[in-house]
């Protein structure tokens, strides 16, 4: 006997929807410290895949050994880049005479100004500087405990991510036959192009990553040199590591290099040059590097990635924002092969009709006019 098939009526449908994403998030929000490194792991798993293929099929070596080699060439590159950051910091503590000298200096100049355009006298502002000080020591004990947990849990989730994505590479023909196990056999061909489009997306966007990185640090650097700004190398590096964070890195590298440039210089024109450079490779890359190298990997409109990220913000922090766009881009990738949700794979692409019936759009606008 057939089953009958109850047909929901479209405002039903939208309300499922809408509770569906409600329970999502909340579930997110919930579970975050345990399921973002899971989702960093699984990300790091596909980006390298190809190399643990390599070390695999090409040069014979057992899987278990190419899966844990892999692990641990992304472990020593990613300590390589920790270590070139902390060495170049011990260069700049030991500046740090110099360093207090020329905050000392910005700092005068700032009272003399304020004390110029607003009649405040040198007196007053140091007692409004005094409070204001002695307001952040009484909550130090607190926000010291608040930093000692975060840093521990972040320092907790940085250990599992090489672990988990060792796991995930050593077991993936697991998870992969549990996937086709759970899906209909008339649905196992969607589910295999569903999976091989997510791994190339995943691993394009995230190529397109490494390669904008390298070309801001390379921009960066070179302009700093060329500006005169110390730790010119480390900024470079810093900015581009911050250029991760979608939208909202760029700022923050920015705003970092202006802090370290007015406490390693008491010269505001180098400011100014500071900030002249900074515009310029923020053009560049949202102009230049994000839509040839970036862009044409991830389809999906600027709408719906701002509010990815400040979603993945809200839930998870910097982490949620760097996931923002990859997982969105699974997302997508999903509903278009999917027929019943590939309208709403469509509202998240960035397609652009070109071929709009501007004869109609005539008629409507005249149409509105009578009335």
């Amino acid at each position: 006997m057939e089953k009958d098939i109850v047909k929901l009526p479209i405002y039903a449908k939208f309300a499922l929807i809408f509770f569906s994403i409600c329970l999502i998030f909340v579930l997110l929000n919930i579970g975050r410290h345990i399921l973002i490194p899971v989702f960093l792991s699984l990300l790091g798993a596909i980006l390298l895949r190809p190399i643990e293929v390599f070390l695999n099929q090409k040069l014979k070596i057992p899987h278990v050994l190419s899966v844990l080699l892999t692990v641990m060439l992304f472990v020593i590159f990613i300590l390589g880049i920790i270590f070139f950051i902390s060495w170049q910091i011990s260069d700049l503590t030991d500046d740090w005479i110099q360093i207090k000298s020329n905050l000392n200096s910005h700092y005068f100049k700032i009272q003399d100004w304020i004390k110029t355009k607003f009649n405040i006298s040198f007196k007053n502002q140091q007692s409004y500087v005094d409070k204001a000080t002695s307001d952040v020591m009484d909550g130090n004990s607190q926000l010291m405990g608040n930093t000692i947990i975060s840093f521990s849990s972040v320092l907790m989730n940085t250990l599992l991510i090489p672990i988990y994505t060792f796991l995930i590479l050593l077991y993936k023909t697991l998870y992969l036959k549990f996937l086709f196990k759970i899906v209909k056999t008339e649905n196992q061909k969607t589910l295999q192009e569903i999976l091989s489009e997510i791994k190339a997306v995943v691993q394009r966007y995230i190529t397109g990553l490494l390669i904008q990185m390298a070309i801001v640090a390379t921009l960066t650097t070179g302009g700093l040199l060329i500006l005169g700004v110390e730790y010119a190398v480390l900024l470079g590096v810093i900015t581009a590591i911050l250029n991760l964070i979608p939208y909202i890195g760029i700022l923050i590298a920015t705003l970092a290099t202006l802090l370290a440039t007015l406490v390693s210089s008491d010269s505001l024109s180098l400011v100014l040059g500071v900030v002249i450079l900074s515009v310029v490779v923020q053009f560049i890359d949202n102009n230049i590097l994000a839509p040839r190298i970036v862009g044409n990997k991830v389809r999906i409109n600027a709408m719906v990635s701002v509010l990815g990220v400040i979603i993945g913000a809200s839930i998870a922090g910097i982490a949620g924002m760097f996931l923002a766009i990859p997982f969105i881009a699974m997302i997508k990738v999903t509903f278009d092969r999917i027929e019943p949700l590939a309208p709403y794979g469509y509202l998240m692409g960035a397609e652009i009709n070109k071929t709009y019936d501007w004869n109609k759009l005539k008629l409507f606008s005249s149409f509105l006019k009578k009335d």
